[in-house]
């Protein structure tokens, strides 16, 4: 189990908690000392909300890089378990959930190790990239089996509404500034106003303005998240987005994993209407832009993700105009 960005810097927030080895050692040895005897260490590997490190051969360790984002932990701790099991790949085991202590005040959690590895990002107009048929078709039927478990039941909904499960029109003005201030980003080849294009387009469909369901989503089904072997989707990671709001959020790495081929095979299974798939390709360049935003010089990895991205939303804009 792994993430995408090796080359992530340690601080990537204004509000950054300071996390070192020997503050892990310490927390999991006091309240975990049966897991005493293991060996410690940083992965380079680590996301833009937790940081990761290694704990002996099948263990891992997340710390929240920022005050609240135990909150997330803690959902994941509550619900992966709950959701895994109707999933039809492999999701961590969360082994256990740490408390605050040594000064580090959020929660924390040991996780399971899976093995497996990323797909690679699809770049438009790049030859000789591997097929993606297969992996179109499992991640479909990993949404599917998402979208299939039931939600009525749950009886509270703190920390499962986030904003990438609201509408569309409901991110239109964080979307528009960050669409603006990427203008000013040296480097960044994009065609700005096709992009604002595409976005005001898409507020005018059908459901841009509400939310329409209440289904569960996983927000964030995009390579950095995904393990493969042989192709085949086998794992995925990164829980703590999950959510029960509109799914539509989860089409948006379509444009990030897949060739148009394969893009289409994974809109058919999905049997989306052409109303949520466009709304889903929305998506996919309001999350691109926010990236491009916070992360264009932390995260060199995710950026070159986004950018793929970007473009393949508007080589299929331009395609399909």
């Amino acid at each position: 189990m792994r993430s995408i960005n090796s080359d992530v810097k340690d601080s990537l927030h204004d509000d950054e908690i300071s996390i070192d080895i020997a503050m892990v050692r310490k927390l999991v040895d006091s309240e975990f000392p049966h897991y005493a005897n293991l060996s410690l260490s940083r992965l380079g590997e680590s996301g833009s909300s937790n940081v990761l490190f290694r704990l002996g051969n099948k263990l891992l360790v997340r710390l929240p890089r920022q005050p609240g984002g135990g909150v997330a932990i803690c959902s994941e701790h509550e619900w992966m378990p709950k959701i895994g099991c109707h999933l039809p790949v492999a999701v961590p085991d969360v082994i256990a959930l740490g408390k605050p202590a040594f000064g580090f005040e959020e929660h924390w959690s040991i996780l399971s190790w899976l093995e497996g590895e990323r797909p690679i990002s699809y770049v438009p107009n790049e030859a000789c990239q591997d097929d993606r048929l297969l992996l179109a078709a499992d991640l479909a039927d990993m949404i599917l089996a998402l979208r299939s478990v039931d939600s009525s039941g749950v009886l509270s909904l703190r920390g499962l509404r986030h904003y990438r499960g609201d509408s569309l029109k409901a991110f239109d003005k964080q979307t528009r500034k960050n669409i603006q201030h990427c203008r000013s980003i040296r480097g960044l080849d994009l065609d700005f106003d096709a992009a604002l294009d595409v976005w005001e387009d898409a507020l005018d469909l059908p459901g841009a303005s509400e939310v329409g369901s209440d289904r569960w989503y996983h927000a964030d089904l995009v390579a950095e998240n995904l393990l493969l072997k042989d192709g085949r989707l086998t794992g995925v990671l990164d829980f703590g987005g999950l959510g029960i709001g509109d799914p539509t959020i989860d089409l948006h790495g379509a444009w990030e994993l897949f060739d148009p081929l394969a893009r289409e095979v994974f809109r058919e299974r999905l049997g989306v209407d052409d109303a949520e798939w466009l709304r889903g390709r929305a998506w996919a360049l309001a999350i691109s832009f926010g990236a491009f935003s916070y992360y264009w010089t932390k995260m060199p990895g995710r950026i070159r993700d986004r950018t793929a991205m970007a473009r393949s939303v508007l080589l299929d804009a331009t395609s399909c105009s």
